[in-house]
């Protein structure tokens, strides 16, 4: 079974002084409030309403975190998966957008915790404006970037691997990549995806 197959609901937050003081290693899920974070956290956690999906994108402002229960102390966590709150949807209000830039920012920034980041981003569209945002928090960080390329279903093999090297070069100052073609309802990358997950929380239990 996969330790992602674990994941329990622990918290969720408001703000940042009022998640658990940092400590195991958090893997944090990122991209705009349709890109589908809450779907890749449910079927990598085998689990189908363990992540919550807003009927109207926008409306989930918490931070959600989910516990991977420790093998040798099922009472403690070995890491936390993070569905951060979704950006740049449309129809928020501005002061709304300019509440949740700041707490995505600082969460990225400033979360000692912090062990790697997950860029949602929708295969047919690349790199957006918007995405570039969150990567300019993202890249001084110096952090293990996941970017899984949702939709991939929609394209077909040669033309799934065309946009995993464009993505590739537009995030040339993340540093250490990943690039995985991705579809929850079609489960393509699951495999993948969730194996360097797994590395990330805990080293040892994949082999």
């Amino acid at each position: 079974m996969s330790l992602l197959h674990q994941a329990r609901f622990a918290t969720s937050a408001a703000r940042l002084d009022q998640l658990p003081p940092p400590g195991p290693p958090e893997v944090a899920f990122v991209g705009r409030s349709n890109s589908g974070k809450s779907s890749a956290i449910n079927v990598l956690a085998n689990q189908k309403r363990l992540a919550f999906s807003s009927r109207t994108p926008g409306r989930t402002r918490l931070i959600n975190m989910f516990a991977l229960p420790d093998p040798l102390d099922p009472d403690a966590a070995l890491g936390y998966l993070v569905d951060l709150p979704g950006y740049g949807y449309a129809a928020v209000a501005r002061d709304a957008k300019a509440e949740w830039a700041e707490v995505l920012a600082r969460y990225l920034r400033e979360r000692s915790s912090l062990a790697a980041v997950v860029l949602m981003l929708d295969i047919r569209r690349g790199l957006t404006t918007q995405d570039r945002q969150l990567v300019d928090w993202i890249a001084p960080a110096r952090l293990p970037v996941l970017s899984l390329l949702t939709k991939a279903d929609k394209f077909p093999y040669g033309q799934r691997l065309k946009a995993v090297s464009a993505i590739e070069r537009d995030l040339r100052e993340v540093g250490s990549l990943a690039v995985v073609p991705f579809s929850a309802t079609h489960r393509i990358g699951l495999e993948e995806a969730a194996q360097h997950i797994e590395n990330w929380i805990s080293p040892q239990v994949v082999p």
